[in-house]
């Protein structure tokens, strides 16, 4: 599994972009406003960025998205596809950058994807407890388990409790 990251410039894409994302059968996407870093430094009024930069950055978009979606390993090279169909090609400027993380646990994607197999029959049944032996449930049950300060008083403690 991978953790697709998209961060769209061109916004002006992004509602064919999930239905293409949808249609192309890659699940979920979380969408999140954000905003890159000379974007935000050109709305401070701020001496740091002198005026120069500002007219530079002045007609750039205010705003991106980043969209989050978890994808099987099989599903990149289709999602890249939907990506450069609708957004066109990610080295041209104000397009967006994408890349991929892995993941090495996922849990609440939909139980229907294939790659999901079935957990084996010894795992899915509840299993009983180990039972321990007489001697162990009556100390148990006479000497509550204390955790208490850790270190050499501890130790000594513990020592003279079992003698």
């Amino acid at each position: 599994m991978k953790l697709m990251v998209l961060i769209l410039n061109k916004t002006d894409v992004l509602d064919s972009l999930l239905e293409g994302m949808s249609a192309a059968g890659l699940g979920g996407a979380t969408i999140i406003e954000s905003s890159g870093l000379a974007t935000t430094l050109s709305r401070l009024d701020s001496s740091f960025i002198s005026s120069s930069i500002r007219a530079i950055l002045s007609g750039a978009e205010d705003d991106n998205r980043t969209i989050l979606s978890v994808i099987r390993n099989d599903q990149l090279e289709i999602a890249r596809k939907v990506v450069y169909n609708t957004v066109g090609d990610l080295s041209h400027p104000n397009t967006g950058i994408m890349f991929t993380v892995p993941i090495d646990f996922v849990e609440g994607t939909r139980k229907n994807r294939p790659s999901l197999a079935p957990l084996p029959q010894e795992v899915t049944q509840p299993q009983e407890p180990p039972k321990q032996d007489e001697k162990q449930e009556k100390e148990s049950e006479e000497k509550p388990r204390r955790f208490g300060p850790f270190g050499k008083k501890a130790k000594k403690k513990q020592e003279e409790d079992r003698s």
